[in-house]
């Protein structure tokens, strides 16, 4: 007699007993009484109905504000092992659940780690798993729970955990998030809120680099009244509102109209609210962990042009700008998304980077630059026209781009007579659509022959501009030089 199983619980009720199971995809004897048979999937995800049966499950369960819901309680209560760091093992103390587990908790304080522990329990999982096919009951079958601080998917360790081992492995299940939690607390509404993280990691060697940082938060509080950040030990309390006192945006919204709230140690017996004006924040010290509320009063600006600032407006030095009409053009050829990141290298004065920040809030705009004077113009038309989306990198390219976020786009200004070296790293990137700008039929060339070389579509457009000028009481035409605009967008594989 042979029995055919088309579910999880259907294979190991037959498990128990002396007969064969056949695995409906292969038509193969795939057990009996747990013994495997040949299988030709061999644990491939793709083709075996099975695989499950093979894999550890990694379940990442916030804890910190609120008792277990039923589920979390029994997935801990049943689990192999759960790690923890120092801190939340601590904050797992006061769960009813902890005396029954505490033997299964393993303390780890670097994510990197944690990350090689769970790497090492699935690897194991899935061999012993392979040689003998059993069910959830034997060893090869492994649960595995990660404790997480409140929310793990609100900057917290279930992205990363999702991004190594699939969505298929992992299952989230969420406490409140601290920043839920601190609103709660000051009696303030946050569905109008700008949230941020600066918490970027407890080892300074391997911070990671965070979306904004702290000296963006003066330019955001020009667009919104509510900000909200989580904080670590580089970037606490005091130090943001240290930020806010030093900042040269600050005059634009007084500094009395701010009103900064801490939220110690949230869920903690001791756990302190604490409010007050950046001067008297600044002069404090807090407890760790903590969370930020900035609230103004002031109305956050919004600029009546949206696209199409002049040249006159744009701080510059010795004439070098993108002209407008060329970079109007440029802009129209980078593509932009509303959300992304891209790299204007080569940003001279910035004047690329600042209207495609203004035109897309959401987009992350990375000016890179190696001449001093022209990185300090482009701070200046950061501050002057109160962006937050834009972060200065000053150096040369390609080397200074390693370690940036991968860019959605890339626009090449200038070069530095670079431009196959700079092309050469971003292609070997994978980017869909680059953009350069060229003054000289050679930087043509070069761009030419550097986007054929690695199958790339190609655009050209000469832009020649030339502008009205009084001569002689009458306008006559004054030609610029042309610019050559080069779009390269990457073929899409058949």
């Amino acid at each position: 007699m042979l029995i055919q199983v088309r579910s999880l619980k259907s294979f190991r009720s037959t498990c128990l007993t002396n007969l064969p199971v056949r695995c409906t995809q292969t038509g193969l004897n795939i057990a009996s009484r747990g013994r495997a048979c040949p299988c030709p999937f061999e644990g491939n995800r793709k083709g075996c109905p099975y695989y499950d049966l093979i894999m550890s499950k990694l379940y990442v369960i916030g804890i910190g504000y609120k008792p277990l819901d039923k589920s979390a309680r029994e997935i801990i209560l049943n689990s192999n092992v759960i790690l923890a760091s120092s801190r939340l093992a601590e904050v797992f103390m006061g769960y009813e659940e902890y005396e029954a587990v505490k033997y299964k908790i393993k303390v780890i304080n670097n994510v990197d780690e944690t990350i090689k522990f769970i790497s090492a329990e699935v690897r194991k999982c899935r061999s012993e798993g392979l040689k003998n096919f059993r069910t959830s009951e034997h060893p090869g079958f492994r649960t595995v729970v990660l404790l997480a601080s409140g929310d793990p998917m609100f900057f917290g360790i279930g992205r990363r955990v999702v991004r190594e081992f699939g969505k298929d492995v992992v299952e989230i299940i969420p406490d409140m998030s601290s920043v839920q939690i601190a609103f709660s607390k000051i009696k303030e509404a946050w569905d109008d809120a700008f949230l941020m993280s600066l918490h970027g990691g407890p080892d300074p060697e391997k911070r990671r680099r965070l979306p904004y940082e702290i000296n963006d938060i003066p330019f955001l509080l020009q667009k919104y009244n509510k900000i909200a950040i989580l904080t670590d030990r580089e970037n606490n309390p005091s130090i943001i509102a240290k930020s806010l006192l030093e900042s040269s945006a600050l005059p634009h919204f007084c500094a009395s109209a701010l009103k900064i709230y801490v939220c110690e140690k949230l869920g903690y017996p001791d756990e302190k609210i604490i409010s007050g004006s950046p001067e008297e924040i600044a002069s404090m010290t807090f407890s760790e962990p903590n969370a930020v509320i900035i609230k103004s009063e002031v109305r956050s600006r919004k600029s009546e042009v949206g696209f199409g600032l002049t040249e006159a407006e744009i701080v510059h030095s010795h004439g070098l700008i993108t002209k407008d009409e060329v970079r109007a053009v440029t802009i129209h050829k980078l593509r932009l998304p509303q959300k992304g990141v891209l790299w204007d290298i080569g940003a001279g004065s910035g004047s690329v980077s600042i209207e495609a920040a203004r035109l897309f809030p959401d987009l992350k705009v990375f000016s890179i630059e190696k001449d001093e004077e022209q990185v300090h113009n482009i701070g200046k038309n950061k501050v002057r026209f109160g962006i937050s989306n834009i972060e200065i990198i000053g150096g040369t390219a390609p080397n200074i781009l390693e370690g940036l976020p991968s860019p959605d786009r890339v626009f090449i200004g200038g070069s530095g007579e670079k431009l196959k070296d700079i092309m050469d790293y971003l292609i070997k990137k994978h980017i869909k659509l680059i953009v350069v700008n060229a003054a000289t039929i050679e930087t043509l060339n070069d761009a030419i022959q550097c986007f054929e070389n690695h199958g790339f579509d190609i655009e050209i457009s000469e832009v020649s501009v030339s502008r009205a000028k009084s001569l002689a009481g009458k306008k006559h035409m004054s030609a610029l030089n042309p610019v050559f605009i080069i779009q390269g967008q990457r073929r899409l594989a058949c």
